[in-house]
């Protein structure tokens, strides 16, 4: 996942590499509290996709991208002393927080700093993959599914969850700036060699690996201002908007005056917002 890939973002910026900005939010305290804000979001649809694969105890999962690992961690319960989880990131940071969580809890985990190219994983030797928010990311998201494939026992189940149309996210009512902001977001996005939209292609990835699709599952979050959900779209505005300025996308006034729309919108009476949609694909290796 750790791509040496050059993209240029915005008219005349630097070609940036992905060694060079690892994740797109960066790995600072800021951003782990903002992963922590965005699993309670969630976390239930997470939970809900593992009870739906059937994950349960002396299992071998596979937390694919798994950040900091607060979903590595629910998991490593699920699978308990008997099984093991093991977390793959491209962030050594996220990895050393992933093993004191490990050894907070007494987990079976284990914690491994490499990109999806990189990673050895022997065949049949997985009952289980979850994967949330890595495969917009990486430039062969095919590659690495076919990898974990021949990785999967026969039986074992993947749950995807990624975005299905980022374009979708829109407030009521609407404010010019931030929906200036947001669409210029997307556009930072569109303009790399990554699908950001990857979800809506997964069924047909999955079915030419040869493996079956269990169910397809939408999921989107209708949050009102002052709600835990709004916390999730909120926070990433106000760290993803001023990165945009050295790119190319936004200018300063830009970005303040998206953020002043923000906060009006939370002073809104009846406002809402639309995030992004989202798409779960369960599928089994048959």
């Amino acid at each position: 996942m750790r791509c040496i890939r050059e993209q240029k973002v915005g008219n005349n910026a630097e070609p940036i590499t992905m060694e060079d900005r690892p994740y797109i939010l960066g790995t600072d305290q800021e951003e782990l509290y903002r992963l922590g804000l965005q699993h309670q979001v969630w976390a239930e649809e997470a939970q809900r996709g593992w009870r739906a694969a059937g994950f349960r105890a002396g299992q071998i999962l596979l937390d694919l991208g798994c950040g900091p690992g607060y979903c590595t961690k629910e998991l490593a319960f699920i699978a308990g002393k008997e099984g093991k989880v093991i977390g793959v990131d491209k962030s050594k940071a996220y990895i050393d927080y992933v093993q004191r969580l490990a050894q907070l809890y007494d987990l079976n985990i284990e914690a491994i700093a490499s990109d999806f190219d990189a990673m050895q994983l022997p065949p049949e030797s997985l009952d289980g993959l979850y994967c949330r928010w890595a495969l917009a990311w990486i430039p062969n998201p095919e590659e690495i599914l076919q990898k974990v494939y021949r990785a999967l026992k026969p039986g074992g189940k993947m749950v995807i969850q990624e975005y299905y149309d980022w374009s979708l996210l829109q407030t009521e009512p609407k404010k010019e700036a931030l929906t200036k902001a947001i669409a210029r977001a997307l556009k930072s996005f569109k303009d790399t060699e990554y699908e950001i939209d990857i979800g809506r292609y997964l069924p047909g990835m999955l079915e030419a690996l040869g493996m079956r699709v269990r169910s397809v599952r939408p999921m989107v979050k209708l949050p009102t201002p002052n709600s835990s959900e709004w916390l999730w779209p909120k926070t990433f505005f106000q760290s993803y908007f001023p990165r945009l300025i050295p790119q190319g996308y936004l200018n300063e006034e830009e970005v303040a005056h998206a953020l002043a729309d923000l906060e009006a919108l939370e002073q809104t009476s009846g406002a809402s917002m639309a995030t992004c949609l989202m798409v779960e694909v369960i599928a089994e290796k048959v």
